[in-house]
């Protein structure tokens, strides 16, 4: 089982401009309070419906509060043969800090 890359937030960003797909997995009322602009809600329920259209080749970005969830949730995306899987560095936290007009809020 390989490792998934971390990267940090500028450089996530770049890809999500570039065409990446972005996966925010924190709770659906987080996500509803604040969310990167292109980021989609992935959890249990909607996995398949979300993963199920992409081609194993998609550049996908997993987000989540600080960093450390996405890691596992990556790794398990990437053992569904997604190649190009990789998790943000700070999470939701440091995008919010850094991207603070990427935002979309309620």
């Amino acid at each position: 089982m390989s490792q998934i890359e971390c990267i940090e937030c500028d450089e996530a960003k770049q890809l999500l401009d570039q065409g990446a797909v972005l996966f925010d997995i924190r709770d659906q009322d987080s996500f509803n309070q604040a969310h990167p602009n292109q980021a989609l809600n992935l959890n249990n329920d909607n996995f398949q419906q979300l993963l199920s259209p992409l081609s194993a080749e998609q550049d996908i970005l997993v987000l989540c509060y600080h960093g450390i969830s996405s890691q596992g949730a990556a790794q398990y995306i990437a053992q569904q043969g997604f190649k190009n899987t990789r998790s943000v560095n700070g999470g939701f936290n440091q995008w919010q800090q850094l991207f603070p007009n990427e935002i979309k809020t309620q």
